[in-house]
């Protein structure tokens, strides 16, 4: 809220709104504010003797004012504008000393002052550069008095100090502007070309000196310090041509380099050498030079680049324009002492822990043969442990690499420009240079031959060992990448040169597009090596004859290749990133050609493939040597799906493209090659097919030359099965080139093994179409034909029965058995066992082919059938009998061929016994007759006629019965004979039958016989004799007979399932039956219904939906009418009819009882006992008057607000609603007037009478407004009023309000200014609205009151004004009908705002109803009622009623009070802060308040939302105790008891109630605060905003749903504590928690402190001891989580020894002291009380839960605390109640308590005092 300030200045008393400037003169404050706006801002103007002045009204201005000043536009710029007029001219002072302290803190980098005097000397064309260090001698140790110049050097690096820094270089002496730029602070290097900018890089000389002294040319000038202003001296020196810096050490004890330090200042200078313009380095100490670097560079070559590169960046800026290579060799000399003992400890260590040197690292990449790194190691370790003797003598090393520069245009544009000159204060450059920095694989050989020790540690930066830097001049700490560095020195860098600036916009845009530049010279240098590199391979004769390389030419253009691949790793840039992706992108995207080193030399990047397979069968496809593999260039190819792997469409796109065929080698590899991906399952039959269709081979050692096309292959030779010698068809490879693949892999490929049976198949249709010679003709060529034989038995035992069925087909017709008189068919051939005749076809011998599979090709073991017949019975004198013929079979079956075994089965030879009507010389087939037997001659079946006894164990009989002799008939001969009996009324034969049947059932198998559905009847059913019935038809259950089925003969019911009969029927026909012909009578009824009860299982859905639905239930009229078999009855579904008597609704619905067992029938299809909600309302619609008639109206009303009630059970019915919106079932009222009058009130008088009528929904209105009720009872259907659920139910069927019928003219006198009455009585009446408004609303939902209109939306938009008279004209619409009364109130609208207009003597009924109707939807007589009474009661009266007035009326006033003082507080401590300002600044210690500030910052981290400390954490504080405004919430403190003082009190961490009570204060003021111990601290952070309702809603529901279980065993956390900003005085303060997880509780897990474990007492222990009391405080944390509806398991308990903290919040998991509840709770629910502790935790629940949304106790979370605990009284009240009404006192032992911890007793809180029960009790009676 904006506010005025009065603070003097410059005699004005005026401030603007909420600021402390100044405000501009009178005249613009005329111009910026109005007279109405200087009115109610209070500013009074008035002319003075100099100019004029004004005041501000120092009181507050009104809520008015200060609105009008926020809303009204107030020309701030005009107020800007003058400003200058009145305001202090003050210039900026700067502490020089600090500002130039600060800057050198960004310099982190050692040896940054050299960085920057050589680059100086760079930029001015210096050549040389000489560095002294001049040493001061020791005062302690005394100088050698020895000779030996090591002794002397040693003692001057270990024990004198240095005097001065002395830097000299021979480039360009200082100009005047150089003078000029050396003593401005940030004025920089104008010149574009240099790389200096900030101006500030020169004064890190002032980390190492207080005086700096610089001499160039003629010129010289001294810096020296004046208190904090830094001044110089210039003055005229001898002329010469070199520039010094003479650097007195700032520390007159500093130490003069050795050992470690000396060595990094070596490697600093040795490194500087690398990209800047310098030819040598010298450094000294004293006299002695330690250190000469020497550069020599040859001259420079220009690189190709193609012509195809994209030279320009991708935004334009840069374009590429040439590219030169330098060769550089750097050569390094030192003094041994750079080796002493302990500088080579230090590098000894060095190349223990990182690398060898630095080339070691990519040689370790390369692997290359005959390095011994072994060997390496050891002579190095040897070397650096040796001692050095002469420190002065020299060493020598020379490191060769190069350098490729590339020429930079640039084409900035005007914007870019100006920008960059404004933030470098020079323009950008129109040319500049990238250079690239890299070794070639010679280079570093040459290097690294015969290379020192030392020489590895000083040259480590000059050459990049795993990534390069980006040089800004020098390094920086950016990398590149790759192992290469990039010099870039027009990229702007951030102020201390370490990192690049990417952060402002335009030099972002700059620098990026260098970055891109530096990725295109990148990829030109990676063209030049592969250039050279390929120039190379054309040397090799692999590469000029076969345009292959042999292996032995790639193993030596290998490592090269490899040192180049290292080199281009792409590694991750750091620290930043992107970097590496600018640079990266700008090299893949210059240029498309990108060639790599592969089997056929370098080719481009899209032909080259990766494999490690051996692809030799296919040599003409590029392959990357598998070395390579492991490079970093290689792997994000790969990644990128740039470099692919080795597909199979490569070589099959070289197959088909190839004019060379495959060698018989070749072809081979190429079979393995795929046998092994398919193996792997990496290529598919697809895939595999597709190169065998594109293969050609040919085989020249066979004459004459084979071609072998794989397409036209399909089968392999399995020698196993088939000699690899034998003919085979031409689709089969040749076994030569499969014989190195397995079974497996042969299938894998898709080759089919040559089957046997193919393969005799080929050879017989080869032969029979001549398509074979001689020799292969396997009936011209017995050995052919013997060898055949020989593989087809071998395979003979292996073969399914189908495939030697086909053989033998094959064979039987082929002349193939070699025989005495042949070659033979098998059929026609012997063997040389059957020797009857003499003249037979016997087989020739063949080897190991066994009999049995010449058996099944057909030569026999015995004679032919025929032949036997011919020979032995025909051609005989002797005629053999059919018995003699079976007997001779039997002694021969075994040998009888399948042959003649079926032709024996097929030939009609023996007779049957004679009978009356059959023949005894007709013949039949075995197979038709029986053996003999007397039941099978009763059955009259056919008997074998056998002379003999028959035995039916001979072998004789045995045949017979292979030949199909029969034993018994089947059943379906048996069913026949049984048919058949029963039709010619045989019921001897049947009955046999029958009994045969039965009893043969299990040796014969008619049990298993599918006889139930037989469709023959042959079943004996109840009724007649002979009555016959199909199985299907009968049934065993007796009470099928009901719907009309036949029933199984009695006494053959025990053989039902033998006969196919089954109990019941099949439910559909049941149903069937049912739904045909369903019962007349109630008995039918009863045993239909009855009997489908007990088939109630097999009903399903289905059923139900067609039984449901099925008009099968008798209804009459008459009682007792269904008994009678000629009574008229009619039929209704089941699910229109009602079970039982039906009381009143018997005739109004179809109410039926058929018994107990019926009806549970009727429910499964759907009847009901009772009609449901939906019928009674579709009865309602059907016929009302009916029901009205039958129920009368108090029935009838009670029904219908039945209805209402369930309104929401099927209001998405249309259909129904539809049918209530258009019946006339509604009941209304209407007032009949007794007689003609319109008057109301002579009506009421009198009386009239209240008729009911039944109406439609358009014809009935609700009363919503009593008054025009009461005017036109006599004309409407008034909707009933005793059920607000019956009201909404009407108006959800359309029944309007009649507010909304009735239209009301105000005729109101005493409006205007001129005419209007005093109006005390309106103001006064304004005020007791907006008083008892809010008390009136307080207990309305939401729901029920218009929106947005709450107290204070009344407070803005409603007045009262007092009026003369008041008359009303009422009429409603559509009819004559009026009424005109005069009124005392009554409500109108102007605009947006309402009034209530009354006269003098109002009454107060009638302002009630009109202020009901402005505030609630739908209001009530009973609201307006209340509503009188609130306004007409005092507020005492209303307090007497049980009214909380005050808590309600108060609140507001309180808080709107408090926080004004509060921020008048802050205003006042604001303006002392001010005056103060500048004495606290000298008064503090920078660096101290920086510490403090950290070690605070440190105090603070890991804080536990939920804990506060108390004494005994050893945190001391002391706080202003501050009474806050109690409001609602202060009456939930005084309800839960926690309010009073207990000391200390147990810790929430809520800072108003509990943790910063008066008597929890200590003495001593807290060591964070900076205040004094009564003062508030200052603060400019607003307070936070408040939050709308469903804002909190949100948060509480939030603070419920994130609650969870805490799963780990341990918690651990630290002690922490910081401020509260929104609550001044506050501080949080969380202990820190130890505990250990030991059991559970219920679902509640306990943990427990550490220390309690640590003095002995173990989990067990614990639990044990404290197992009731844990089981107590499990059960009132249950209730608490369903107060809150949370999961029991997120609640848990732990203990303590001591401490104060009550409860704490551990990521949403809510831990809970078990020690607080066993003081202060745990008697009260053993003595049965449990009232007050679900209350107490109740509350503390709430607490930690709302640590869910907000960890600090300030505004936000108090008021999401309270909310929970508003929103969840109702729950908390009910529990309470609930556990009161349950408990009961705990039996058993006395409980025991808590193990006591070890060590001195500590204090414990008191329990809280009883008091709080009773305030907690009645709280909650509201």
């Amino acid at each position: 809220m904006a506010r005025c300030y009065s603070i003097a200045s410059r005699g004005l008393d005026i401030r603007c709104p909420g600021t402390f400037s100044p405000l501009p003169s009178i005249p613009s404050v005329r111009r910026a504010y109005g007279p109405q706006q200087r009115q109610e801002l209070g500013i009074r103007v008035k002319s003075g003797v100099s100019g004029a002045s004004f005041k501000a009204s120092q009181s507050q201005p009104s809520s008015k004012s200060r609105a009008t000043n926020m809303v009204a536009g107030v020309d701030h710029n005009a107020l800007r504008a003058q400003a200058v007029e009145i305001g202090d001219d003050r210039a900026v002072t700067v502490n020089k000393r600090s500002l130039i302290d600060k800057q050198l803190s960004r310099y982190s980098r050692p040896w940054s002052t050299l960085r920057e005097l050589i680059q100086n000397a760079a930029d001015a064309a210096a050549s040389r550069v000489v560095i002294k260090i001049e040493t001061n001698p020791s005062t302690r140790v005394p100088t050698p008095q020895s000779d030996d110049p090591s002794a002397r050097l040693k003692h001057v690096l270990h024990n004198h100090t240095i005097n001065q820094w002395v830097i000299e270089n021979d480039g360009h002496v200082f100009g005047p502007e150089d003078w000029a730029r050396l003593q401005e602070i940030s004025s920089g290097n104008p010149d574009e070309d240099k790389i200096g900018a900030f101006g500030v890089g020169f004064y890190s000389v002032f980390s190492i000196s207080e005086r700096p002294y610089i001499s160039s040319g003629s010129e010289a000038l001294e810096f020296y310090w004046k208190d904090n202003d830094l001044r110089t001296k210039r003055f005229r020196s001898p002329q010469t041509t070199e520039t010094v810096f003479q650097l007195p050490a700032r520390d007159s004890g500093s130490s003069v380099p050795h050992g470690q330090e000396l060595s990094s200042l070596c490697e600093f200078l040795t490194g500087s050498m690398t990209f800047i313009k310098l030819q040598s380095i010298e450094l000294f100490i004293d006299d002695w030079r330690m250190l000469r670097l020497t550069k020599s560079i040859a001259d420079a070559v220009n690189l190709q680049v193609p012509t195809d590169f994209i030279r320009s960046t991708s935004d334009k800026l840069m374009r590429v324009s040439q590219v030169a290579q330098q060769a550089v060799q750097l050569e390094a000399e030192w003094m041994k002492a750079l080796e002493s003992t302990s500088s080579l400890r230090s590098v000894n260590a060095t190349l223990e822990t990182t690398t060898k040197s630095v080339f070691s690292f990519f040689k370790r990449k390369l692997d290359a043969p005959g390095q011994n790194m072994t060997k390496r190691e050891q002579d190095e370790k040897l070397a650096a442990n040796a001692i050095v003797q002469d420190m002065t003598a020299t060493s020598k090393h020379k490191a060769f690499f190069h350098i490729n520069k590339a020429s930079i245009s640039t084409n900035v544009n005007r914007e870019l420009g100006a920008e960059f000159l404004r933030l470098r204060k020079k323009s950008p450059p129109k040319a500049t240079t990238v250079s690239f920095l890299a070794q070639s694989y010679d280079e570093q050989a040459a290097s690294s031959l015969n290379e020192p020790i030392v020489a590895s540690k000083l040259f480590k930066s000059v050459v990049p060992e795993n990534q390069g830097h980006i040089y800004i001049g020098f390094t920086t700490s950016q990398t590149t990448g790759l192992a290469a560095h990039l010099e870039i020195p027009a990229l702007v860098p951030t102020v201390e040169r370490e990192q690049l600036d990417l952060n402002s916009k335009h030099i972002k845009e700059w620098n990026t597009e260098l970055l891109r530049a530096a990725g295109i010279v990148s990829r030109i240098s990676w063209t030049s090596a592969t250039t050279d590199l390929q120039a190379k391979l054309s040397r090799y004769p692999g590469m000029t004859e076969r345009k292959v390389l042999a292996p032995h030419e790639l193993q030596e253009v290998l490592p090269a290749v490899k040192w180049l691949y290292a080199s281009f790793d792409w590694s991750s840039t750091t620290p930043l990133s992107n970097v590496g992706s600018y640079i990266q992108n700008a090299f893949w995207n210059c240029g498309k050609d990108f060639s790599l080193i592969s089997s056929r030399g370098f080719v481009p990047l899209d032909n080259v493939r990766v494999s490690s397979d051996d692809l030799s069968f296919i040599e003409e496809l590029p392959t990357l040597p598998e070395p390579l593999l492991q490079y970093g260039l290689i792997k994000r190819l790969r990644a990128g799906d740039v470099l692919s792997d080795v597909q199979i469409e490569d070589i099959v796109t070289i197959l088909e493209k190839s004019k060379k065929t495959r060698t018989p080698l070749q072809l081979q590899q190429l079979l393995i090659y795929l046998a092994t991906k398919a193996r792997a399952k990496t290529i598919g039959q697809r895939e595999i097919r597709s190169v065998l269709d594109a293969t050609v081979a040919t085989d020249e050692e066979v004459v004459p030359t084979q071609i072998i096309a794989l397409n036209e292959m399909k089968e392999y030779i399995n020698p196993d099965k088939i000699p690899p010698d034998m003919p085979v068809p031409p689709s089969t490879i040749p076994f030569k080139y499969t014989k190195k693949l397995s079974r497996f892999d042969t299938d894998a490929l898709g080759f089919l093994e040559l089957d046997p049976l193919k393969w005799l198949q080929w050879l017989v249709d080869s032969k029979a179409n001549g398509q074979l010679t001689s020799e292969q003709n396997i009936e011209t060529n017995s050995t052919l034909a013997g060898n055949v034989l020989r593989a087809l038995a071998k395979n003979w035992s292996g073969m399914s029965q189908d495939s030697k069925t086909r053989m033998t087909a094959l064979l039987e017709n082929q002349r193939i058995i070699p025989t005495k008189q042949g070659m033979k068919k098998p059929s026609e051939t012997y063997f040389a066992s059957v020797k009857l005749f003499a003249d037979l076809p016997v087989i020739l011998p063949l080897g190991n082919v066994k009999e049995g599979f010449l058996t099944a090709l057909g030569v026999r073991k015995t004679l032919e059938i025929g032949v036997v017949f011919d020979r032995l019975m025909s051609g005989s004198s002797q005629q053999w009998s059919h018995v003699d013929l079976i007997k001779y079979l039997a002694s021969v079956w075994d040998d009888v061929p399948t042959r003649d075994r079926e032709r024996l089965k097929s030939t009609p030879m023996c007779p049957a016994e004679p009978l009356e009507g059959r023949s005894s010389e007709q013949r039949y087939r075995i197979s038709e007759l029986y053996e003999p037997g007397d039941s099978l001659r009763r059955l009259g079946l056919p008997i074998l006629q056998w002379p003999s006894n028959y035995n039916a164990q001979s072998k004789e009989a045995k045949l017979l019965g292979i030949l199909g002799l029969r034993d018994a008939p089947p059943y379906t001969d048996l069913v026949n004979i049984i048919a058949t009996a029963g039709q010619s009324a045989n019921h001897t034969l049947r009955e046999f039958a029958l009994k045969y049947f039965i009893e043969n059932s299990q040796s014969k198998g008619y049990n298993t016989a599918p006889v139930a559905s037989v469709k023959i009847p042959f079943v004996p059913v109840q009724g007649s004799e002979g009555k016959l019935s199909v199985p299907a038809n009968c049934f065993t259950n007796e009470r099928v007979a009901v719907l009309g089925f036949e029933l199984l003969r009695a006494d053959l019911q025990k053989y039902s399932v033998l006969l196919g009969v089954q109990a019941d029927p099949p439910i559909d026909r049941c149903i069937q039956r049912l739904t045909k012909k369903p019962p007349r009578t109630k008995r039918q009824a009863r045993e239909m219904f009855g009997y489908m009860t007990s088939r109630i299982g097999v009903i399903t859905n289905q059923h139900v939906e067609v039984l449901g639905s099925a008009n099968i239930v008798p209804i009459t009229t008459l009682k007792n009418a269904l008994e009678d078999e000629g009574s008229q009855v009619r039929h209704l579904p089941p699910r229109m009819c009602f079970l039982g008597d039906g009381g009143d609704l018997a005739s109004l619905c179809d109410f039926v009882d058929f018994g107990k067992e019926a009806e549970m029938f009727l429910l499964r299809c759907g009847s009901r006992h009772e009609p449901t909600i939906s019928d009674l309302a579709l009865l309602l619609t059907q016929q009302p008057a009916k029901m009205l008639h039958r129920l009368g109206i108090d029935r009838y009303l009670e029904i219908l607000i039945k209805v209402a009630h369930m309104w929401d059970s099927f209001k998405k019915d249309r259909s129904l609603i539809e049918k209530m919106q258009q019946a006339p079932f509604l009941l209304a009222t209407k007032i009949e007037a007794p007689n003609e009058s319109n008057d109301p009130e002579e009506n009421d008088e009198k009386g009239g009478s209240k008729q009911w009528h039944l109406a439609k929904a358009r014809d009935v209105v609700i009363v919503d407004e009593i008054g025009n009720y009461n005017l036109f009872k006599n004309n409407v259907l008034a909707a009933p009023q005793q059920d607000e659920m019956l009201e909404d139910m009407y108006a959800q069927l359309g029944v309007p309000g009649l507010s909304s019928l009735v239209e009301e003219r105000q005729q109101i006198s005493g409006l205007g200014p001129d005419n209007r009455p005093n109006q005390r009585t309106a103001l006064h009446l304004q005020s007791i609205i907006r008083e008892r408004a809010r008390l009136f609303l307080y207990d309305y939902s939401k729901e029920s009151l218009h929106p947005n209109r709450d107290s204070k939306w009344l407070e803005k938009s409603l007045s009262v004004q007092t009026v003369r008279s008041i008359v009303i004209k009422t009429s409603m619409k559509g009819t004559d009908i009026k009424h005109i009364q005069e009124k005392t109130a009554t409500l109108r609208q102007e605009s947006k705002n309402w009034v209530i207009c009354i006269t003098e003597k109002y009454n107060m009924a009638q302002v009630s109803r009109a202020l009901a109707r402005l505030l609630l939807v739908r209001p009530k007589p009973r609201d307006w009622m209340v509503l009188t009474e609130f306004l007409r009661s005092e507020l005492s009266g209303l307090q007497e009623a049980g009214i909380n007035v005050e808590r309600i009326l108060r609140q507001k006033e309180k808080e709107a009070r408090v926080a004004e003082e509060r921020h008048q507080r802050q205003l006042e401590q604001e303006q002392r802060a001010r005056d103060e300002l500048e004495a606290l600044q000298r008064e503090m210690n920078i660096q101290g308040g920086r510490d403090r500030d950290r070690n605070i910052e440190e105090e603070t981290q890991d804080l536990m939302p939920g804990n506060f400390p108390g004494p005994s954490d050893g945190m001391e504080h002391e706080t202003e105790y501050k009474q806050e405004p109690e409001g609602l919430f202060g009456g939930f403190k005084k309800m839960f008891g926690l309010d009073s003082a207990r000391k200390p009190q147990p810790t929430l961490s809520d800072g108003e109630g509990l943790a910063h009570d008066n008597a929890y204060a200590t003495e001593h003021e807290p060591p964070y605060s900076d205040l004094e111990p009564n003062e508030q601290p200052s603060s400019n952070k607003p307070l936070a905003p408040p939050m709308t309702p469903q804002q909190l809603h949100e948060l509480t529901r939030k603070a419920l749903q994130t609650t969870r279980p805490h799963t780990s065993s341990t918690l651990r956390s630290e002690p922490s504590v910081h401020k509260v900003e929104e609550m001044h005085t506050t501080c949080d303060a969380k202990p820190g928690m130890n505990v250990t997880y030991t059991g559970s509780a219920s679902n509640h897990r306990v943990f427990l402190d550490n220390e309690v474990l640590q003095t002995g007492t173990t989990a067990s222990d614990f639990m044990t001891a404290n197992r009731t009391g844990l089981a107590h405080f499990a059960s009132v944390l249950q209730d608490c989580a369903t107060i809150y509806n949370l999961p029991a398991s997120s609640l848990q308990i732990f203990y303590d020894a001591s401490g104060t903290t009550m409860a704490f919040n551990q990521n949403q998991s809510l831990f809970f002291n078990y020690r607080y509840f066993q003081q202060d709770h745990l008697a009260m629910l053993e003595a049965g009380d449990k009232d007050l502790p679900v209350r107490h935790w109740a509350t503390t629940t709430a607490h930690e839960l709302a640590h869910n949304i907000e960890a600090d106790h300030n505004v936000r979370f108090q008021n999401v605390w309270q909310a929970l605990i508003e929103t969840h009284i109702p729950n908390i009240a009910e529990v309470a109640r609930r556990v009161t009404t349950t408990m009961t006192p705990t039996a058993g032992p006395p409980r025991q308590a808590a193990p006591p911890p070890s060590g001195p007793p500590r204090p414990n809180p008191p329990r809280a005092p009883p008091s709080g029960t009773a305030a907690f009790k009645g709280a909650f009676k509201r």
